[in-house]
């Protein structure tokens, strides 16, 4: 893949901030202080993103004498469970990880601590607008933007080439467009051995909103600017439901490659029975380690627009914390530059932070496609996440689950499906 970095930084939308955004002026906060005393910061994550964390509270420490971070690693499954149980007892963390998508949630009970008094002047500017959006509620910041990622597609070039497929776009400006996906699915369906599918999308479980993907590159909404207003009805709602359907009307993908189904895409992706799918880089420590096939990655379709998701996670503090100022300095260290360029490289995750997103961008795995992965996040738009970051979303999701999976299932057509999802939209919003 031919690779520009100054293509890269026009393409990111990057080219015209300072060069080094580390230098703005600001006090770094991982300088000594006065600071005492300790928080408590309680996460989820992999060995690798743990490690990242546990060096961060290192150095942190380091910089503040008498701080003490001390760090609650649960597994995923359980750790909303003990944070609303913690907030509802009035003994929460002062610092916990969170989705972007229930970001919003959390903020608008007022759980979360408005950081906009204790951030240092110009913290917003090291990130990039889309990040920065997402930890935005009723025009005040309550969490820093610590990584994204997002969904390009996984390739298996061993199937492709059996197919006759033997080339896919390496620049997000050549990304297929939805009508040269169709033609690559019908080809795929004629030359790939039996039982084996095109792709699979993964958009099980919470992982629907990777949908939105598909209807923002139909140039459509689902939110009006106010967060709460729905605007799915629409042709780009209607052309968004519709396509999606066709990945089953059509074949393209398996059978139960729906939201309701209780295996993930990617699983359909490592066994061979689908030859792409859609996936985060966070996948691809396991795709080097056990696919047994040639594989790559290459970038999500395009129709009106580009188009992608914006995964990945804010560090926010409690609004009960006893020491704010303390937990927003810490949130300010763990986005520092250095902390957040370890913690993405091994992990596999992508910054938040405009100057880290470039073309010195690495991960520890498959850094070639680090690239593509970038280039994919560039094209989400802040109005996008904004979106997302709902204070609503947690209500919003399983409208979208029972909705798309009735269409997918070709239980109800598109103009149905959208109509049925305007007004799950608006009683879960109170529109």
């Amino acid at each position: 893949m031919t690779f520009s970095r100054r293509g890269f930084l026009i393409g990111t939308g990057l080219v015209a901030l300072p060069v080094a955004l580390g230098g703005c002026g600001f006090a770094p906060s991982s300088q000594p202080t006065n600071r005492q005393g300790t928080l408590t910061f309680t996460t989820w994550g992999t060995d690798a993103e743990l490690a990242g964390f546990r060096s961060a509270i290192t150095s942190f420490e380091a910089a503040n004498e008498g701080v003490t971070v001390e760090l609650n690693a649960v597994p995923y499954e359980q750790m909303f469970t003990n944070i609303d149980a913690q907030l509802q007892a009035g003994n929460p963390p002062d610092l916990f990880r969170v989705p972007y998508y229930t970001f919003g949630a959390y903020a608008g009970r007022g759980q979360l601590l408005d950081l906009s008094p204790h951030l240092t002047a110009e913290r917003q500017d090291v990130f990039t607008p889309q990040a920065w959006a997402a930890v935005q509620n009723d025009g005040a910041t309550f969490g820093l933007p610590h990584h994204t990622d997002t969904s390009a597609i996984l390739v298996n070039r061993d199937l492709l080439t059996a197919a006759g497929i033997t080339e896919i776009p390496e620049t997000i400006e050549d990304a297929w467009t939805w009508e040269e996906l169709a033609e690559i699915g019908e080809r795929l369906k004629a030359g790939l051995p039996a039982g084996t599918s095109p792709w699979a999308y993964n958009w099980q479980g919470n992982g629907v909103t990777r949908w939105l993907s598909l209807l923002f590159q139909a140039d459509g909404a689902f939110l009006d600017t106010d967060q709460v207003t729905p605007l799915i009805d629409s042709d780009a709602g209607r052309e968004a439901v519709e396509f999606a359907s066709s990945f089953f009307s059509n074949g393209y993908v398996p059978a139960n490659n729906t939201i309701a189904s209780s295996s993930y895409a990617s699983e359909s992706w490592f066994s061979q029975s689908v030859a792409m799918v859609w996936s985060g880089a966070f996948q691809l420590p396991d795709a080097d380690a056990t696919a047994a096939f040639d594989w790559t990655a290459t970038f999500a379709p395009r129709n009106a627009r580009p188009g992608g998701d914006f995964g990945g996670n804010a560090l926010v503090a409690t609004a009960d914390t006893a020491q704010p100022e303390l937990a927003a300095a810490f949130l300010e260290h763990v986005t520092d530059a250095d902390p957040m360029r370890e913690f993405c490289k091994v992990a596999s995750l992508l910054p938040t932070r405009a100057d880290l997103l470039n073309a010195d961008l690495e991960f520890d795995v498959r850094s070639d496609l680090a690239p593509v992965f970038a280039a994919q996040a560039s094209v989400v738009q802040p109005q996008d996440v904004a979106q997302v970051a709902s204070p609503y979303m947690s209500a919003i999701i399983p409208v979208l689950k029972e909705q798309l999976d009735l269409a997918f299932t070709g239980s109800q057509d598109a103009a149905t499906t959208v109509a049925n999802l305007s007004s799950g939209i608006a009683a879960a919003t109170g529109a």
